[in-house]
């Protein structure tokens, strides 16, 4: 079945079939795990489990290397995947930004995959990367179950694997990731997607500037390492889809270090206004 038409069908079903569930035991483990999902007001867990259940329906799940994915894996991934759409409207809509594929691939730890570079002068290098998730343009998500099931742990450093990887999935609608999601005509005010655009970066662009720049001071001087994780100052795209994950898992802390992001992340995230702060 081709792209479009498989996505077109997965939405007239989810609007004409019965929707779908979570056992209640099954989704009170998950909310458990997770601090940022347990934190959430009752109104916005069970659209979430709604959200959860339909992104089930729709995306397969393979593990390699003698990993079985079970049902408790499945949910876990899907809540945590599903929770950057929570605002977005109608489950069926919200869920059409992870349209382009279908897949998701589960590790049982960090993969090897092989890169190719070309350097200055034309010489083709070949060399072994580690990775504990990938994010492929209009392919699957590969992530390392071990390190995407132990999220608890690392909601005070504000990392989160699994929302990294999916949020590189938002950024990717509109093309080859930047660091700048498509927005819409009206982000704060503005009248055009090209003046949106322009809001974003004034505001987006001197916040990775000044990180790297810890960074770089941190790595080269030993100065104090920033909270953030320095994984962030690789790239744009990077820094916006670390930045994301800290916002979701830990929101207080990532709005100490970054208060001029805060605004941008609610308003693309639509997070309304009186929602309780989370981390």
């Amino acid at each position: 079945m081709p792209p479009l038409v498989r996505r077109l069908w997965h939405r007239v079903c989810a609007r004409v079939a019965p929707r779908p569930e979570i056992p209640s035991a099954l989704w009170l483990d998950t909310l458990q795990r997770h601090p940022f999902l347990a934190a959430l007001p009752l109104p916005e867990k069970r659209r979430l489990r709604t959200l959860s259940a339909l992104f089930l329906r729709h995306k397969e799940f393979h593990g390699v290397h003698g990993l079985v994915v079970s049902d408790a894996m499945a949910v876990d991934i899907a809540a945590q995947a599903c929770l950057p759409l929570l605002h977005w409207g109608a489950p069926a809509r919200a869920l059409d930004w992870y349209g382009d594929f279908v897949g998701i691939v589960l590790h049982p730890d960090a993969a090897l995959a092989r890169r190719q570079t070309v350097d200055a002068a034309g010489v083709v290098h070949t060399q072994r990367q580690v990775l504990l998730g990938e994010a492929m343009e209009r392919g699957p998500v590969m992530l390392s179950w071990q390190h995407s099931a132990h999220t608890d742990e690392n909601t005070a450093r504000g990392a989160n694997l699994v929302l990294h990887e999916f949020v590189h999935k938002l950024d990717m609608r509109s093309g080859q990731p930047d660091g700048c999601p498509p927005l819409p005509a009206g982000f704060l005010g503005t009248r055009s997607f090209r003046a949106a655009r322009q809001a974003w970066w004034a505001v987006w662009e001197p916040a990775y500037a000044q990180f790297r720049e810890r960074v770089t001071l941190a790595d080269r001087f030993g100065a104090e390492r920033p909270w953030l994780d320095a994984y962030g100052a690789a790239a744009p795209a990077e820094f916006f889809a670390v930045s994301c994950e800290a916002y979701f898992v830990n929101r207080q802390r990532f709005a100490q270090d970054f208060p001029t992001l805060i605004p941008l992340l609610d308003a693309f995230f639509k997070r309304p206004a009186d929602d309780p702060p989370q981390g």
